[in-house]
């Protein structure tokens, strides 16, 4: 087989590279030198579910350690033996273990025999039945050759480029409905001359086919059977008969001009990169839009309700003094927002739960932005597996601080004085809920005895880091931040915006005793209506990404479009916080002074359209033949769906905030 066109593929990633809207990355690991003939190690990992031509839907989610006992693979001489793998690797699903395959630096092997064959390698009925349905599944076997993933050639069809597949399928679907099993692959290794007789692998395609006329022969080769179009295919017996199968594979060494740091490259596809910078332009010109309605809207008339509202005080005082006239005509009483200056202050209800909740957010939101900002820069390499998912646990554990900071000054600023239960709470509720919630997926995998299945060990180091480094942060934070000094009353505030985050404990205005009634609201400044009107516009800026990260996560392939990430992001961001404080405006301008919790819930209500995305998404590219994928694709979404609802309310609160704190800080009150 000819080797795979890289020209214009080098082309459109140079292309994307050059670009502010793209992400390069730095090799994750020390390259491997081999000599002719030295030994390049094939290590194999859980087989997937995936794609085929004729089937565009995902089967199932839930995947298969390699040497399950149904699948009859054969096993090297002492058992396979563990990889070493980071924690986010083990967590994604990994489970690399090794292989009996032999490959050699350079020299190539048409037909050659993966094992002796066993009886313990026939196929009985239930593993026939077993292995059937995962190839009706469409189950793709995962190879490592030298860290690089073996894949199979693909073109896309929107931009005409060439690019790598990772993963090839454990059998195919014949015209008939029935399950072929492959028992042959080909592989196709490239090669680049790093110096004079020291090479490195760049590059692995692998080719399946069924072969039933393979066979092991007493001389100790191998005879690979009929490899031409229309041969007949091997079939697993499912009335009872065993199966004899012999697994055999071909090698063949190709020299590329590729460099061993842009090996990956060929996997880093952008699948159509137009309908990703029109999602960016369109969300953008919203933002723009939208920005700018907020800023026209509020800046005219806060200038205006500030200036008349001081106005009045002045006349106010001219009055008590005596030395006063008439008040100037178009000026009256007290209107508008700058009525409930009594009660905006006011504790909200339960103040515990939102503080811990903010907390959190904070937390989430350091976590997330900083994750993709390493991401951006390069530092996660895809050749280091795992390591997306490792930074994120540390830098989560890490932030702890600044949860237990958030929460504890938000709390204090809202007069709470069970400081204990606060400060014992930030760290629990949220990652219990999450912890808590993974562990009961987990048992699913467990029973479906699924290589997805997190080991009981790697639990136990969650949760030693979750204790041991989390928690102990936290309470530092909490206790920091309850120590923090504080005034008695500021009459003006003066700070930006990030020390009115920071320090926004005393409010500018004094809270009355007695709580002032609220009138009745009109229909869209309902809880409900205004959740629904204001949380799609945070979702509108990022559904389009929504839509690649789910591919990408569902269907087992490699994101790496955080330059367009990091983009969507900042939208998201800019979109929360805007909404949030028109919102608030309005609430404010209706005597409705309870905004705490209705703009965390507001921005947060965008999780909710996450969530249906979700569902409309399995319904229109997944089709689940089994109870426990459809429970794992709710339960992963309702958690993702709750950690999005905490982060984007915690955007939403703080911008509230911050406004809130500076409209009522720059008017006088007696």
């Amino acid at each position: 087989m000819a080797v795979m066109p890289l020209s214009k593929l080098s082309t459109v990633s140079l292309a994307l590279l050059s670009s502010t809207a793209s992400a390069f990355y730095l090799p994750g690991v020390a390259p491997t030198t081999y000599e002719r003939g030295g030994l390049v190690p094939l290590n194999v990992n859980p087989l997937t579910a995936g794609l085929s031509e004729n089937d565009p839907q995902l089967r199932s989610v839930i995947s298969y350690d390699y040497y399950h006992p149904a699948f009859r693979f054969c096993r090297p001489e002492g058992g396979p033996q563990d990889v070493s793998e980071s924690l986010g690797s083990i967590l994604f699903g990994d489970r690399i273990l090794t292989s009996p395959y032999v490959l050699k630096m350079g020299i190539n092997m048409s037909c050659k025999a993966v094992c002796e064959p066993k009886p313990e390698y026939n196929f009985d009925k239930p593993s026939a039945l077993f292995t059937n349905e995962r190839i009706r599944q469409n189950y793709n076997l995962n190879m490592l050759i030298d860290g690089l993933p073996a894949g199979q050639p693909y073109t896309d069809p929107t931009t005409d480029t060439d690019f790598t597949l990772r993963g090839f399928p454990l059998g195919e679907v014949d015209k008939e409905g029935k399950p072929a099993f492959n028992n042959h692959i080909d592989l196709v290794i490239d090669y680049h001359e790093a110096a004079k007789g020291k090479f490195r692998v760049v590059g692995v395609l692998a080719l399946p086919s069924s072969r039933p006329g393979a066979k092991w022969n007493p001389d100790g080769k191998a005879d690979c059977g009929d490899s031409s179009e229309g041969s007949p295919n091997l079939y697993l017996d499912e009335q009872g008969g065993k199966t004899e199968v012999t697994f055999t594979y071909g090698v063949y060494w190709v020299e590329s001009k590729t460099a061993w740091a842009t090996r990956w490259d060929t996997y880093l596809h952008v699948y159509d990169p137009r309908i990703h910078w029109f999602s960016l332009i369109n969300s953008a010109i919203i933002v723009v839009f939208l920005c700018g309605m907020v800023a026209a809207i509020l800046t005219r008339a806060l200038k205006k309700d500030i200036a008349r509202y001081n106005r009045l005080d002045s006349f106010n005082l001219d009055d008590l003094s005596g030395s006063g006239g008439e008040a100037e005509d178009g000026v009256q009483e007290d209107s508008g927002w700058k009525l409930v200056h009594g009660d905006v202050f006011r504790t909200p209800k339960n103040p515990l739960l939102l503080s811990v909740f903010l907390g959190n957010g904070a937390q989430l939101f350091v976590m997330t932005g900083c994750t993709i900002i390493f991401a951006l820069l390069g530092f996660l390499s895809p050749s280091n597996r795992g390591s997306l998912g490792t930074v994120m646990i540390l830098l989560y554990t890490i932030f702890g601080f600044i949860g237990g900071y958030t929460s504890a000054r938000v709390y204090k600023s809202f007069g709470g004085e069970a400081w204990k239960r606060n400060i014992a709470t930030t760290p629990l509720l949220i990652p219990g809920i999450v912890f808590a919630t993974f562990f009961l997926l987990n048992l699913f995998l467990w029973a479906k005895r699924s290589s997805g299945a997190v080991p009981f060990t790697t639990m136990l180091v969650i949760l030693s880091i979750w204790f041991v480094i989390s928690v102990p942060l936290s309470f530092a934070g909490s206790w920091v931040g309850f120590r923090h000094a504080v005034s008695r009353r500021q009459l003006k505030v003066k700070q930006n915006v990030v020390a009115n985050i920071l320090q926004p404990v005393t409010p500018p205005v004094r809270v009355n005793q007695i709580p002032r009634q609220i009138p009745p609201s009109t229909t869209y400044l309902r809880p409900l209506p205004s959740m629904l009107l204001v949380g799609i516009l945070p979702f509108g800026a990022i559904f389009v990404e929504l839509f690649f990260i789910m591919n990408n996560m569902w269907f087992g392939k490699v994101y790496y479009m955080f330059g367009f990430l990091f983009l969507t992001y900042t939208i998201m961001i800019i979109t929360c916080a805007a909404v949030s404080v028109l919102l608030v405006y309005f609430l404010l301008c209706s005597e409705n002074y309870h905004w705490q919790w209705r703009s965390f819930t507001t921005a947060g209500a965008s999780a909710g359209y996450v969530f249906a995305h979700a569902i409309i998404y399995w319904m229109s590219r997944l089709s689940f033949s089994s109870f426990t994928s459809g429970i794992l694709y709710l339960g992963y979404s309702l958690l993702l769906s709750f950690l999005f609802f905490i982060l984007t309310g915690t955007i939403g609160f703080f911008s509230s905030w911050a406004f809130v704190q500076r409209i009522y800080g720059s008017i006088k009150i007696d």
